[in-house]
């Protein structure tokens, strides 16, 4: 029992991490789409390719306006350190969420000015003290290389002690300093703390993450395969943000000397080359962790969709179709997978493992193949153009992907065809009678007259992705879809807090034996998944609006 507990408690904790993670890792889109259309167009190689440079070239107005972008999304990603350390603890504070920004601000500042006066103080700075690439210029201060793990230190510690100290209440004396202002206070006291902490055990930790990185990369292409398996069977938890990015932000992933400069993380060094003039081809040993994404995603999860719309029963393949068609191109186009695999994960977990081993494999043909494609957040067509065909087959080998993407989708539609038939999984449009239905608009629009049948649970599962927020206004005869959340939840006494990353709304409650699956997935949720505490339903793209409709319903409850 106590174990149970233990394993639910750690499973809340790392649901919030996960969810904490979301908010600068959606900022990376944006930055990489800058980075990538700026360095792509202001590349005189690429320019000369394509006889672009009386056009493009230095000294042309679009020049100007393309090296702007690029310095913009460099600026970004440069300074990914402080942003995960603000948003982290953004999103890991309960209350007063500004106070908690400001204060990790704050304390990555003063962590790392302490950590260099210890560095300048001992003579650390003199060649051959610490390991090559140890030090960095963080923020302007020249620091220990701790990457976003610096940041993620910060943000996680300093919402531990807003979370505890922003209602403590002090003397009447020193009351000024109490509740949220306290905050900074102890953050910055506790932070020079850690800052003397981290200058002497950190470079030991450095040299464990680099042993480990080596090891993974010494793995060749059985380590990659591993590495794309775990990444896919993590998505349920959500936790794959957990895994992946230590890969692609620290010495993890690898290093690389580009232009002068030690880069680590594989997304770092890819982007680093982006930017680079001098880059004729990409580091396969960088991509490796991202460009296994792209056949699965645009090729063979729509072939799994395929699939499953072949195997619904004919009265019921119209409306399958449409959340399928919906899900499969929200997967090809951006890359957000989950609509589409949550539609086989609960009715079919071995296909879901089947696709898990897949999408390993397919990270292990991009290794194998030297594909050199990076991405900014997932492996999506837009990814392929800006960061595959733009750059070119010499420097990427794009190519490898659609004719490898062909195949896959072949597989995925075959083996997953095969698997639904003969082991008669329940994918949608394959519901006995008396089941979960699917339901058109049409259907909805009936029950608003009062004229339809009642709707059971789950009668929302058809409308996951991008369809989920217009299907489900015409149900608000009875009750809205914020007020079905709620209820399913077990009301606003029993949720803790409330967030959202991609594709579910990430909630902590306090009781979990009352939430109601059948209320939630009656709301439009395609899937809910319970773990002590920590309860994720998700929704799809729509759902960081189906979180601000809930809190504002939650809102005005209260008012």
């Amino acid at each position: 029992m106590n174990a149970s507990k233990t394993e639910s408690k750690s499973f809340g904790v790392l649901q919030r991490v996960g969810r904490a993670f979301m908010l600068p890792i959606a900022l990376l889109p944006i930055a990489g789409l800058l980075l990538g259309i700026g360095s792509s167009l202001t590349n005189t190689t690429m320019l000369d390719t394509y006889n672009l440079v009386g056009v493009l070239g230095p000294g042309t107005v679009a020049y100007s306006v393309f090296t702007v972008l690029a310095n913009v999304g460099t600026i970004i990603f440069n300074n990914l350190p402080i942003i995960f350390a603000m948003g982290i603890a953004l999103g890991m504070a309960e209350q007063e969420k500004g106070t908690a920004t400001l204060a990790a601000a704050i304390a990555f500042f003063v962590m790392h000015q302490t950590i260099n006066s210890l560095l300048t103080i001992s003579g650390s700075f003199e060649n051959g003290v610490l390991l090559d690439g140890s030090i960095a210029n963080v923020v302007g201060i020249q620091s220990l290389e701790m990457g976003v793990f610096g940041g993620i230190i910060v943000g996680l510690g300093v919402a531990a002690l807003h979370n505890r100290f922003y209602k403590i209440r002090l003397p009447n004396a020193i009351s000024f300093f109490g509740g949220t202002r306290f905050v900074p206070i102890i953050s910055t006291i506790v932070y020079v703390l850690v800052g003397v902490l981290m200058f002497f055990i950190w470079p030991y930790i450095q040299s464990g993450i680099y042993a480990l990185g080596n090891l993974v990369l010494r793995s060749g292409y059985v380590g990659t395969l591993i590495y794309g398996f775990i990444e896919r069977l993590l998505i349920p938890f959500g936790l794959h943000h957990v895994f992946y990015l230590p890969f692609w932000q620290t010495g993890l992933g690898g290093s690389a000397l580009i232009d002068g400069s030690l880069i680590y993380g594989a997304q770092n060094i890819f982007f680093a080359e982006l930017a680079s003039p001098s880059t004729s081809v990409f580091s396969v040993e960088a991509t490796r962790f991202m460009s296994g994404k792209f056949p699965f995603m645009i090729f063979g999860l729509p072939g799994a969709a395929l699939a499953m719309y072949t195997c619904a029963k004919s009265e019921k393949r119209r409306v399958a179709g449409g959340l399928l068609l919906s899900a499969a191109l929200t997967a090809m186009l951006t890359g957000i997978t989950e609509p589409l695999e949550f539609t086989f994960l609960f009715v079919a977990p071995v296909m879901y493992i089947v696709h898990c081993v897949l999408a390993g494999l397919s990270y292990m043909l991009m290794h194998i193949l030297g594909v050199g494609v990076g991405m900014t957040f997932s492996g999506g067509i837009i990814d392929l153009i800006l960061f595959g065909i733009l750059q070119g087959n010499a420097k990427t080998r794009w190519l490898m992907i659609p004719l490898v993407g062909v195949f896959y989708f072949i597989i995925y539609f075959l083996l997953f065809r095969w698997m639904i038939r003969r082991f008669d999984f329940k994918t949608p449009g394959r519901e006995d009678d008396g089941e979960t239905k699917l339901y058109r608009r049409s259907d909805y629009e009936s029950k608003k007259r009062g004229t339809g049948e009642p709707v059971p649970a789950g009668a929302g599962a058809a409308t996951v992705g991008a369809a989920v927020g217009a299907e489900l206004a015409a149900d608000t005869a009875v009750r809205s879809v914020s007020e079905l959340i709620l209820e399913g939840l077990g009301g606003r006494d029993n949720i803790s807090s409330l967030d959202c990353c991609a594709t579910r709304l990430r909630v902590t409650v306090k009781d979990s034996n009352i939430v109601e699956e059948g209320l939630l997935r009656q709301s439009g949720a395609a899937g809910v998944i319970k773990r002590g505490n920590g309860v994720q339903v998700v929704y799809g793209p729509q759902v960081s609006v189906i979180k601000s409709e809930l809190e504002d319903y939650i809102g005005k409850l209260q008012e």
